[in-house]
């Protein structure tokens, strides 16, 4: 994950970003948080405790279960301290009958609530964290939104999901199943509603949510935003491009290789007044000259911007790390697609796929928490020690 995002705030909005940590009274651990969502079984004739299941499953995923079968095979295989420590009570004559079973998991998180699970570990992220203003970055990850691609819900529709990432922690403090592809636009809203607080957050996405009304929204909850213009918003795009560039000067450039490429970035940006959108204060222009170090081939593309920061609330620089750090979220659906194999995964049934994303995100969510920057060393070290992923989920 990229450089603390935070740092990107200049010293214009330091009065945003007191921490101030929430009280040990006020906060509630993941078990508080998972009661919240609410039990989509029959109350007669439940045997486990709709929290007591959930916290197994998100402990059994933070050891590197990759499927419902894993998690299972986990939870068979969980010592008594730990299964105690998540309420789970066996009977020492029959321990197997107290312990939840792979189909009892399978058919509980089909049925259950995404929204109100992905808002219940939101929440408990949201509780752990300092209130810092940071960036913020919404996304359809790849230049599409992260797509289930094994999972298959009735009639064939595909879920897909659309994410909200905080640059700086890697934490997914919201997500929702914005279901067919139109939908996505409309699911901004509600989906940063979930996030308490946006009050001083710097709130990056790509170009189709360049709109109007998500910069009002985002303005009236006292946050600020940096927005690609493009092809879907063609008078806004030709603002910024026919601005007077070659007069203005160069303020910042890096130079950094990677992926088989090396890449130029230079940077100038003009505060403009009257742009054709709510609230923009700054126009920018970003020249990237990527060169491939196989073929030698060199191609140059301009980016155009426009933010509601202020030239004393950001400078270039930080401008140009928004805008690249933007794409950090593909980096969380990279570790999801490849260490939890989730691009792979054939879990079809009902709500089951969506949960298992929901506990992976809190499963790199918490692995980041505690410094660790190999996911996936982080999952073999949890899976040496039953102990380890409920000490990291706060459950000792």
């Amino acid at each position: 994950m990229p450089a603390d995002a935070t740092s990107l705030i200049p010293p214009a909005l330091d009065q945003l970003r007191e921490s101030s940590p929430v009280g040990p009274e006020e906060v509630l651990g993941l078990l508080e948080r998972l009661a919240e969502v609410p039990d989509p079984r029959d109350p007669r004739g439940v045997r486990h405790r709709l929290t007591v299941v959930l916290a197994l499953t998100a402990c059994a995923v933070l050891a590197g279960a990759t499927s419902l079968l894993a998690v299972g095979e986990w939870i068979a295989d969980a010592p008594a301290h730990v299964l105690e420590q998540v309420g789970a009570h066996p009977d020492p004559l029959l321990p197997g009958r107290a312990l939840p079973a792979e189909t009892t998991v399978r058919r509980l998180l089909a049925r259950l609530d995404g929204d109100a699970l992905d808002r219940a570990v939101g929440s408990w992220f949201a509780d752990r964290r300092p209130k810092t203003t940071g960036a913020a970055g919404l996304t359809r990850p790849g230049r599409g939104r992260k797509s289930l691609r094994g999972a298959v819900k009735a009639k064939d529709r595909k879920i897909h999901l659309l994410a909200a990432l905080e640059h700086a922690t890697g934490l997914v403090p919201a997500q929702l199943d914005v279901g067919e592809k139109t939908n996505e636009i409309t699911c901004f809203q509600p989906l940063l509603d979930t996030v308490a607080d946006l009050a001083g957050t710097v709130v990056t996405s790509d170009a189709m949510h360049t709109q109007r009304e998500h910069a009002d929204y985002l303005m009236g909850r006292g946050a600020h935003y940096v927005v690609i213009a493009k092809g879907n918003q063609k008078k806004l795009r030709r603002q910024p491009k026919s601005l007077p560039w070659k007069d203005i000067p160069l303020q910042g450039r890096t130079k950094n290789a990677g992926h088989g490429r090396s890449e130029i970035r230079r940077i100038k940006v003009a505060t403009v007044n009257n742009l054709l959108f709510p609230g923009a204060r700054q126009a920018v222009q970003i020249k990237r000259r990527r060169t491939d170090c196989k073929t030698g081939k060199t191609t140059v593309k301009a980016v155009y911007a426009v933010t509601s920061l202020t030239a004393e609330q950001a400078t270039p620089a930080q401008l140009a790390r928004l805008v690249r750090e933007h794409w950090t979220i593909e980096v969380l659906h990279h570790v999801r697609a490849t260490t939890f194999a989730e691009d792979a995964s054939r879990l079809r049934t009902g709500n089951a796929p969506r949960a298992m994303a929901t506990w992976r995100n809190l499963a790199i969510g918490a692995l980041r928490a505690a410094g660790s920057k190999n996911i996936a060393a982080g999952l073999r070290h949890n899976a040496r020690d039953p102990r380890r992923p409920v000490a990291l989920l706060g459950l000792t």
